[in-house]
């Protein structure tokens, strides 16, 4: 028998769902709710790894996977998988400055611009570095595209646009158009910097490309810094790499006699060759404390009744930014109730209603990750070191900032991962007569902004999943205005916090339809595939005898 949640709408309107016919009575907002008030209260500080934050939010994990039902999934029989982390700290104020024609200019730090460093050492000093433009900061040999060709970065700071050529362009180019490739992202600018053995890389913030403000750049760039340990780090990371704000960018570009809109539309076509802002430097120095964290991620296990070896991951991150700079209001705690409380609470209470029911076919493994926040640092470390075969894991179900401000008609996932998980979750959708929207917006490449993606490099199907936009109060415009209020007001800043008003309707809704995906995955003895044409297709295929095949 199917139950509706009557809406008070101008006209009648009913949202079903199936509650009452899910194990355990079903996904209950009130658990939810109070998994949240929980973890995005100021006690837990804002959840940042490596502090008495991450302690309590591990403590309260594994209090409540224990109550839910599962068993310790971790390391040695335990819940946790330690993950080594380094961590990078400026220590003191950072002193900036550019030169050029028309004097030195101070630079303020979170102001101006936003330096940052992932190099060893206890120092970054950088003195009248000449500044490079190197348009989008792209080599890519299978589009016969190189913006760094001719050009020797050494002692050099490369200044570089984000996101993809295509972006403003009136037609899509070799980039495919508007969607967002991994070239587009600050990440890969970073790396390919490094690549290119530039002393440091600046990258021109406008929001439209960034998808994001600069209140969420200054607000993540000023924290500590977090990356995997890695034995080559001295040439993994340029010693100086962080953003300029776009009017800092317009006026030194002038002064140098060029024009950045001018130069970013010569940087958008085949062929662009970088060019040296002409007598223009860049100096910065600051000291930097360096060591050696470990973190956790939380892991809980449903073993499978039939095929346990198999895995079918559900995930979401625990983190958070933790105590920063204040606000207005002087409020310095990062609650991140939205990003991402609500996937940690979806899946305490996944793993109860799934507990209550008869066992699965595939094993559930519930991951809650450590340092999404710092590049999916937990989720690359887990796919580096799995604590089950990727080769048979089917799926990774990510969970990603449900939406407090009424249901929705639909249910979506992010990006477009070319994989055969998005049609499973427009079936488990229409089990409670809802619609899947694929994401409506490529450009803002939240395919690789999740911790599905770590998981994908690795070949592993995966999917984010989140909530739809179609407000069953305010239609697509309605849910459209809430969402870009809650990144304007809320996203990576102190305001992220629960409330007893929100509306559970919209989460209970979205955790359901999720019931029924991991559902059908786990009881399921076909495999998620990519695309013929998914860049993570042949990944998966060296595994493939593993899987039977």
């Amino acid at each position: 028998m199917r139950y509706c949640l009557v809406i008070a709408l101008a006209a009648a309107t009913c949202l079903p769902l199936q509650a009452t016919e899910l194990p355990g009575g079903g996904i209950q907002a009130d658990n939810v709710a109070a998994h949240l008030r929980t973890l995005a209260s100021d006690a837990f500080e804002g959840r940042a790894p490596a502090t008495a934050g991450e302690d309590r939010t591990v403590a309260y994990l594994v209090e409540q996977f224990r109550k839910a039902g599962l068993q310790p999934a971790g390391e040695d029989g335990g819940w946790t998988q330690a993950v080594q982390l380094d961590r990078t700290t400026i220590d003191g104020d950072v002193v900036m400055s550019v030169s050029n024609g028309s004097g030195k200019r101070a630079l303020k730090q979170g102001e101006d611009a936003v330096v940052q460093t992932l190099r060893p050492g206890k120092r970054v000093h950088l003195e009248n570095a000449a500044l490079v433009f190197v348009g989008y900061g792209i080599v890519a040999p299978e589009l016969g595209w190189n913006d760094y060709a001719g050009v020797d970065l050494a002692g050099k700071v490369a200044v570089v646009l984000v996101n993809d050529p295509d972006f403003e362009t009136p037609q899509p180019g070799l980039f495919g158009g508007r969607a967002l490739t991994y070239y587009g992202r600050w990440t890969y600018k970073y790396e390919e910097a490094a690549r290119q053995g530039a002393s440091g890389v600046l990258l021109v913030h406008e929001t439209a490309p960034a998808s994001y403000g600069w209140t969420t750049v200054r607000n993540s760039g000023v924290s500590p810094q977090f990356d995997i340990v890695r034995p080559d780090a001295e040439r993994a990371h340029v010693p100086v790499r962080g953003w300029i704000q776009r009017d800092l960018a317009m006026s030194l570009f002038k002064d140098a006699g060029l024009d950045l809109e001018a130069e970013k539309t010569r940087a958008q076509r085949k062929g662009f060759k970088a060019v040296t802002l002409k007598g223009t430097t860049l100096s910065v120095d600051f000291a930097t404390q360096r060591d050696r964290i470990t973190s956790r991620n939380v892991l809980g296990v449903l073993p499978g009744s039939k095929r346990a070896d198999e895995t079918v991951i559900v995930s979401g991150h625990w983190d958070g930014y933790g105590i920063g700079t204040p606000d207005a209001s002087g409020d310095r705690i990062y609650n991140a109730a939205v990003d991402n409380a609500t996937a940690i609470a979806s899946m305490i209470e996944l793993a109860r209603v799934f507990n209550a029911g008869k066992p699965l076919q595939r094993s559930l493994l519930f991951l809650a990750t450590t340092s999404e926040e710092k590049n999916l640092l937990g989720a690359k470390y887990y796919a580096a070191h799995p604590l089950r075969p990727l080769a048979t894991t089917a799926a990774v179900l990510n969970m990603e900032m449900w939406s407090p401000d009424g249901p929705a008609r639909d249910i979506a996932s992010w990006g477009d991962g070319k994989v055969s998980l998005q049609q499973d979750l427009a079936k488990a959708a229409a089990v409670d007569g809802r619609a899947y929207s694929p994401d409506p917006d490529l450009s803002v490449g939240l395919f690789y902004r999740a911790d599905h993606f770590a998981f994908a490099q690795a070949g592993v199907p995966g999917i984010t999943i989140g909530p739809g936009m179609d407000q069953f109060d305010g239609g697509k415009a309605g849910g459209d205005a809430a969402r870009a209020d809650y990144f304007a007001k809320r996203y990576h800043q102190p305001d992220d916090e629960f409330s007893a008003a929100w509306d559970m309707r919209g989460p209970v809704a979205d955790i359901t339809t999720v019931y029924h995906l991991i559902r059908g995955l786990a009881d399921s003895e076909a495999w998620p595939t990519w695309n013929a044409d998914s860049e993570f297709h042949a990944e998966r295929e060296k595994s493939a005898v593993a899987r039977g095949r």
